[in-house]
């Protein structure tokens, strides 16, 4: 991550929803913020508090206020606006960096799912996004202007075996971003989701074959694997008003993965490379 501090987020307030720890991607966000400018609130559920090592991220990002808010529950995200309005007042910007599933932590089969997680997964990595911006509408606590950020992935175009239900989860997440892109614009508050490219999380090392489709990624990108860090920078732009005409739209921030068939690295590993 840079280092140099642009000021692009000076003086915006916000919250981001979802870091546990120094390897997830919204803890990074969450550092590159504060390095530009931003106030926020960081969130998790209960449990990550005690598992993860949200306080330390707290004190790094100014003494950031911790706010612990099951984003599955409306009653909890409704709390959780009201706590953000009596500690730092009307906010700039959501970050959304959720996602679970116990349909991979179990290694259930796509065409055996267990219907009960299979819901909570759409609920936890999906739907928690509807919940939280109709929750910021309803607690009016999103300035006009502001921005809204999802972080996804490209298995909700392609089909990767292991990445099973969160496909369909992140089909969802990337589909509600729009909708709400279409009714905020008329407050210039843009929603947009950015499609990482995979990533050392904790979350993601616990998909089966996640080193292999790593490897697989980073042969095929011409510029390499995006890091945590280099997601954070560019979700920052996202975040500042150099966007503000920016939204509805999914941003592939993968090292060009996206939009690659094959490589000769690839290719000369499977077949060994040319004489």
């Amino acid at each position: 991550m840079s280092q140099k501090s642009h000021g692009l987020l000076q003086g915006k307030k916000g919250i981001i929803f979802g870091p546990l720890d120094d390897k997830s991607i919204a803890w990074h966000i969450a550092l590159a913020a504060f390095r530009e400018g931003a106030q926020f609130a960081l969130s998790n559920v209960k449990v990550a508090f005690r598992l993860g090592t949200i306080a330390q991220l707290g004190k790094l990002c100014g003494a950031a206020p911790l706010i612990a808010c099951d984003a599955s529950s409306s009653e909890d995200i409704a709390n959780a606006f009201n706590e953000v309005k009596e500690k730092l007042g009307k906010i700039d910007f959501i970050v959304h960096s959720v996602g679970m599933s116990k349909n991979i932590r179990k290694d259930r089969p796509y065409d055996d799912l267990n219907y009960d997680w299979y819901h909570e997964t759409l609920d936890v990595s999906a739907m928690s996004l509807h919940r939280i911006v109709a929750g910021a509408l309803k607690a009016d606590v999103l300035n006009d202007g502001g921005s809204i950020v999802a972080l996804t992935y490209i298995g909700a175009q392609r089909t990767f075996s292991s990445y099973s239900d969160m496909g369909d989860a992140k089909a969802l997440l990337e589909s509600i971003a729009r909708s709400f892109g279409y009714r905020l614009g008329k407050r210039g508050i843009r929603a947009n989701t950015v499609s990482q490219s995979p990533t050392k999380t904790t979350a993601g090392s616990g998909i089966e074959g996640f080193d292999a489709l790593y490897d697989f990624a980073e042969k095929i990108s011409p510029l390499g694997n995006a890091t945590a860090e280099d997601c954070a920078d560019y979700v920052v732009t996202l975040l500042s008003d150099l966007t503000r005409k920016v939204t509805m739209q999914n941003l592939f921030h993968d090292g060009g993965f996206s939009t690659m068939g094959t490589s000769d690295r690839l290719l000369d590993m499977i077949y060994g490379k040319k004489e």
